[in-house]
């Protein structure tokens, strides 16, 4: 399973959390998400391989700003 990381700016609490975590999911091949506003990571799994740029436009999509780590 890959995993990739991100740092997503603008995060503040659960509900920003769960706006990304809405928005990731739809990506094609991603299978498991974990995003944290208290440390601004988003770490994102997948058995197929997961289009980068995909994962950072549902972050943009969601109101945040993201970047690979």
């Amino acid at each position: 399973m890959a995993t990739i990381e991100y740092t997503v700016t603008g995060m503040t609490c659960g509900h920003c959390e769960m706006s990304v975590r809405e928005e990731v999911q739809q990506v094609a091949g991603v299978s498991t998400i974990d995003v944290s506003a208290a440390n601004g990571r988003l770490l994102v799994s997948g058995e197929q391989p997961i289009d980068d740029l995909a994962v950072l436009a549902a972050v943009k999509e969601a109101g945040y700003q993201a970047a690979r780590a």
